[in-house]
C-alpha cells in the first residue's frame, strides 16, 4: 500500500500521530482477521510496506508491529479524505472498513525488523528530544506519549521504534505546515510548531534505532 505520507506519527509518534490527551481514549476498535488481508496485502500493499510491513524504502511506513488501531484509523482517514495523500487514496478507494480491521490486524502481527541510526551525533541530540523534551521552547517528551521504548499506546498513540527517518521527519513537518491534521485535539500540530528543524531530525533519527 502506497505511502502513509502517520505518522506515526512522530510524537509521534509514525507516525507520528496521536489523540489529544486531554480527549478521553476511545474504545478499542473492533478485531480483524490477518487471513482476510493476505490478497490485499500482497496486490497493493507490499509493493511500497513489504510484504511483512517492513519498508524498505524510507520514504514509505514501517507498518510491521504498528498498534492496530491507529493503522485502521489512518486507513479510514485516507479514504476520507480526513487525512490527505494522493498516493494512498486511490489505494484505499475501493477498501471498507472490514478490510481496514483485517490489514491492521495483519500488519499489527508482524515483527519488525531493528533498524541501526546511523548518526551517532543526532541519535544523541534525538535522545534529548525524546526523553526529556525542550522545557524551554515547550516541547514535551515524545517518551510521554509513545512510551520509552516507542511502542506507542495502544488505541491512543503510535508505535515510533524502528520507525523509517525519513518519513518521521516528514510526518513532523507535514504536522508542523499543517499539511496533516488528523490527529484528533491537534497536539502534534502544536508539538511539532515549537520544534525546530534540527530538533525533528534528530528525533527521527533517534527513534529509527529505538526497539
Amino acid at each position: 500500500m502506497k505511502s502513509f505520507t502517520l505518522l506515526t506519527g512522530l510524537m509521534l509518534a509514525a507516525g507520528f500521530a496521536a489523540s489529544s490527551m486531554a480527549n478521553p481514549a476511545p474504545a478499542p476498535a473492533a478485531k480483524g482477521d490477518p487471513a482476510k488481508a493476505q490478497k490485499i496485502v500482497n496486490d497493493v500493499c507490499a509493493a511500497c510496506h513489504g510484504a511483512d510491513g517492513n519498508s524498505s524504502n524510507p520514504i514509505y511506513p514501517t507498518l510491521a508491529g504498528q498498534q492496530p488501531e491507529y493503522i485502521a484509523k489512518q486507513l479510514a482517514e485516507f479514504k476520507s479524505g480526513a487525512r490527505k495523500n494522493a498516493t494512498m487514496a486511490p489505494n484505499v478507494a475501493n477498501l471498507n472498513q472490514a478490510d481496514f480491521l483485517n490489514l491492521a490486524a495483519y500488519f499489527s502481527a508482524q515483527q519488525p525488523k531493528p533498524k541501526q541510526a546511523k548518526d551517532a551525533t543526532l541519535v544523541a541530540e534525538g535522545q534529548k528530544i525524546y526523553k526529556g523534551g525542550n522545557a524551554g521552547s515547550g516541547v514535551p517528551a515524545c517518551a510521554s506519549c509513545h512510551g520509552p521504548n516507542g511502542a506507542g499506546v495502544p488505541v491512543q498513540f503510535p508505535r515510533l521504534a524502528g520507525q523509517q527517518s525519513k518519513y518521521v521527519l516528514s510526518q513532523l513537518k507535514n504536522f508542523r505546515s499543517g499539511d496533516r491534521a488528523n490527529d484528533g485535539g491537534k497536539m502534534m500540530q502544536v508539538i511539532a510548531r515549537k520544534m525546530t528543524d534540527q530538533e525533528m531530525k534528530a528525533a527521527a533519527e533517534y527513534v529509527n534505532g529505538l526497539r
